[in-house]
């Protein structure tokens, strides 16, 4: 195994395309630096500017003003909210100390287990389920007061890039009714962007939080597999499938991965590696480095990632973001990853393979919705699978079934798997000690699409989440954090970037993000469709 370090882009070689920055001895924050939604939500709760009822009541009207057009909800519970909210304005009354999260209005994307409220996975074969019980990420974030407005749009069982394949709806992305907000976690990252929730809480198997964050302008964290509990999580593909924050800031992310980050015994394959609080040092490492806070950070700009196949204004925006973290004082090379391209078809072989898996115990009788014209066995599977899933979750199951059946298992899923062993090496041997403390590199070939523009072409769509896959398939952390803004049909279409991470390393990469965010100067632009909150 190979990893290619060129020199070719050190310190002060990206300066070819210009980029504006000022430079003096101090903490360099930008005038339009963000501040955190969450955090002024709780200083206003406890300074009694305002009830934690009033803010639920303004997201919920936002809900109604915005959502008939955007439709990033599939269940809205504002009953449930009201109450959470009324509960938290109480301990306020009785002088109790909040955390940060008390009072916040979430959203929660709908395969992830919510006690008493209906939750789908974007499907039709579960349109009639209510769990008894919350994810662990989920009771985590009850347990810290949060409110929960509603269950978010997604593709069905997460399969799909565009929300298009959502059972219920497709979701539009707030900058542009017109064209798709990603998938699958699309319902939960329009969102966000659309102001219908303070954050929410996405899941990501091949790109899932990331992509929609980019073409949504918001920030999207895949944490390290392991490190948020799946427990409650509706399965897709086991090894691969993560709960994480999308939010409007990184500290918001920050804040989200407080509450539901470390072990769990109801998941084995969560991690038993503490938890750090992951907000405190943001701001404090920011004004302690002065105006170089990234000085002795290497950053890898992955080749295979920009020039041919990648839009001109997303490789642009790419490198003008390893410009500016140069001008923050890291050192920025260029890393060659030479197994990075064989990472999408291995991930299709697995993902697929274990969705079949996972998938095949929804057949009418042990889990989902009963076809009511079944006359025996055979046609009550038939008939529940046929009635109760949709075109492309159908074809994976097929696919997953012939990479795992007799005969192709070893030229399929023991080939992948040989692969998934290949990226991940190359990416943890790239993200060493003594070599790149973080890799960076766009998020997507392209800002969002139009609706219907892929939908007819399946493997167009799954070429799009090219330079996401490998991390799921490595296991590592990723941060997505806005970058821009592009031309696009007549509209602006916000664009972000990817910061990969070392293994358990997310308050690194977080650091890293909130620098970047806080000092880079990127225009301060509204959705055209967002509610007035």
């Amino acid at each position: 195994m190979q990893v290619g370090f060129h020199s070719g882009l050190r310190s002060g070689s990206l300066r070819g395309l210009a980029f504006k920055q000022a430079r003096c001895k101090h903490t360099v924050v930008a005038a339009s630096a963000k501040q955190s939604v969450i955090r002024e939500i709780h200083e206003q709760l406890t300074t009694k500017k305002r009830s934690a009822v009033e803010v639920t009541q303004q997201y919920l009207d936002a809900i109604a003003k915005t959502d008939s057009t955007v439709n990033s909800y599939i269940t809205v519970d504002g009953e449930q909210a009201l109450a959470q909210a009324r509960a938290v304005d109480a301990r306020i009354a009785a002088g109790e100390t909040l955390g940060p999260l008390a009072g916040v209005p979430l959203a929660i994307k709908d395969n992830i287990c919510t006690a008493g409220t209906r939750t789908t996975a974007g499907s039709q074969i579960l349109r009639d389920y209510v769990p008894t019980f919350d994810a662990t990420a989920v009771s985590r974030l009850r347990g810290a007061g949060a409110v929960f407005l509603g269950k978010t749009n997604m593709d069905e069982f997460g399969m799909g890039s565009s929300t298009e394949n959502s059972s219920y709806q497709p979701t539009r992305n707030p900058w542009d009714s017109e064209r798709v907000p990603g998938g699958s976690s699309g319902g939960s990252a329009a969102a966000v962007a659309a102001h219908e929730c303070a954050a929410a809480l996405g899941s990501d198997t091949g790109g899932s939080i990331r992509q929609p964050a980019h073409f949504c302008g918001i920030v999207g964290l895949k944490p390290t597999y392991g490190r948020v509990s799946r427990y409650g999580l509706i399965s897709y593909a086991s090894s691969l499938d993560c709960i994480g924050p999308m939010a409007h800031t990184v500290e918001d992310a920050a804040l989200l991965l407080n509450s539901i980050a470390g072990g769990d015994t109801h998941d084995a394959t969560s991690s038993g590696r503490p938890a750090v609080d992951y907000a405190a040092g943001l701001a404090p490492a920011l004004a302690a480095g002065g105006s170089r806070p990234l000085a002795g950070k290497r950053i890898g700009l992955v080749s295979q990632t920009l020039g041919e196949g990648v839009a001109p204004a997303i490789d642009a925006a790419v490198r003008a973001a390893a410009r500016h973290l140069e001008s923050l004082g890291a050192t920025v090379e260029e890393v060659s990853l030479p197994t990075f391209g064989q990472g999408l078809p291995a991930y299709y072989v697995l993902a697929l393979s274990e969705a079949s898996s996972n998938l095949s115990r929804y057949d009418g009788v042990r889990y989902g919705a009963r076809s009511p014209a079944a006359a025996d066995l055979a046609s009550l599977f038939a008939g529940s699978r046929a009635e109760g899933l949709g075109g492309e979750v159908k074809r994976r199951i097929l696919m997953g079934t012939y990479a795992l059946s007799a005969g192709y298992y070893d030229a399929y899923y023991k080939r992948a798997q040989q692969v998934r062993t290949l990226v991940q090496q190359e990416m943890v041997a790239a993200l060493a000690e003594g070599r790149c403390d973080a890799l960076l590199s766009p998020v997507a070939p392209s800002a969002a699409y139009r609706l219907g523009e892929k939908s007819s072409d399946p493997l167009a769509m799954y070429k799009g989440d090219l330079m996401t896959v490998n991390v799921n398939l490595a296991g590592l952390p990723a941060l997505v954090l806005p970058a821009g803004f592009v031309p696009e049909g007549g509209a602006e279409l916000p664009i972000g970037l990817q910061l990969v991470g070392r293994a358990f390393d997310e308050a690194g990469l977080l650091g890293l993000g909130y620098a970047y965010e806080q000092t880079a100067g990127l225009p301060a632009k509204r959705a055209p469709l967002a509610a007035m909150t």
